[in-house]
């Protein structure tokens, strides 16, 4: 019976190791040990391995349960990894996209930019032909009116009877019987400026005497400047040197800053055809416009001071000339 047990003992331990030809059946004294045991022994024996065994395969069990889920685990993170490759893949696909439309802007924008600093350039080349244009007409309209003298405050219909030249010879009798009018200066013609009446114009019509010669226009003006006030059948009157409207724009242009000089005893001037000039610390300053002005101003702040208000209501009235353009009334 023992020996029996024994066999059998020895073939359900080695059973698991062995091959099918039973290569090796050499017992282990642990084995030899069990051959010893009585039955209930031999019983709790075997139970001790089972459960042994059984605790090694739940081990096992657990270890591959825990190892699957690594194997999915890392699977997952494969496919999340591949999926962010395929990401960052596209990602660099748009990138270079973008850098390639960045770069085909940014050549545009140059060549834009290029040409419009050559419009640039070419505009003003165009605005500087227009002014000098425009400045050489002015000069030719003013030539044409060089013996010219406008008299401004004579009442309409005064110069019905013996027309508009004979208003200067009375102006001269006048004003300035030394200066005299027969035999030493000649009126070549006389009109009112513009040539058609205007019902909307409260004011009279200019009288533009052309003299025969412009030395005489000169020595009238020198006298009237001496004189300073100038009177027609004793109201007073004004006589002035007939520019082109557009010189006359111009000198307009400066008449709120002419006042606020004027008002601080500065000595303004109005030069042909349209600078101001002025007294300031001791010194003759001349401007041909406003921008030259206004970038000296800045360096003088008490003369900031003195054209302060005459500059902004300049800026104002840009401002609605821009918004309300009006025709100018031509002369002549």
């Amino acid at each position: 019976m023992r020996k029996n047990r024994s066999s059998t003992i020895q073939q359900f331990i080695k059973a698991p190791d062995q091959k099918e030809k039973h290569k090796n059946t050499e017992l282990s004294p642990e084995d030899l040990e069990l051959g010893k045991l009585s039955d209930n022994e031999f019983r709790a024996a075997i139970i001790k391995k089972l459960n042994e065994v059984e605790r090694k395969i739940e081990k096992q069990a657990e270890f591959w349960s825990y190892f699957t889920k690594e194997i999915e685990i890392i699977k997952k993170n494969q496919t999340e990894l591949l999926e962010m490759k395929n990401t960052m893949d596209q990602i660099k696909q748009n990138t270079d996209s973008l850098n390639a439309r960045v770069d085909n802007l940014e050549e545009q924008i140059s060549i834009i930019e290029d040409r419009q600093a050559e419009w640039c350039q070419t505009e003003e080349e165009r605005e500087l032909r227009i002014k000098k244009n425009e400045e050489n007409l002015r000069e030719r309209m003013d030539s044409m009116r060089s013996k010219n003298i406008r008299i401004i405050g004579i009442p309409e219909n005064m110069e019905k009877e013996n027309g508009a030249e004979s208003v200067l010879n009375k102006i001269i009798e006048e004003n300035f019987p030394n200066l005299g009018i027969n035999g030493e200066m000649y009126v070549e013609e006389g009109f009112r400026s513009p040539r058609f009446v205007n019902v909307k114009r409260p004011t009279a019509r200019d009288i533009i005497v052309k003299l025969a010669h412009r030395n005489d226009k000169e020595r009238i003006l020198r006298e009237v400047r001496k004189k300073k006030r100038i009177t027609y059948k004793g109201a007073p009157i004004r006589l002035s040197v007939d520019f082109s409207t557009e010189t006359l724009q111009a000198r307009r242009e400066w008449s709120d800053i002419f006042k606020a000089l004027k008002d601080k005893n500065l000595q303004p001037r109005i030069l042909y055809p349209a600078r101001i000039s002025f007294r300031y610390e001791g010194e003759i300053k001349s401007f041909p416009d406003k921008q030259k002005l206004r970038e000296f101003v800045t360096k003088s702040p008490p003369l900031q001071e003195i054209l302060k208000k005459a500059l902004i209501l300049e800026k104002r009235k840009k401002g609605e000339r821009g918004h309300n353009p009006q025709t100018r009334e031509t002369n002549g």
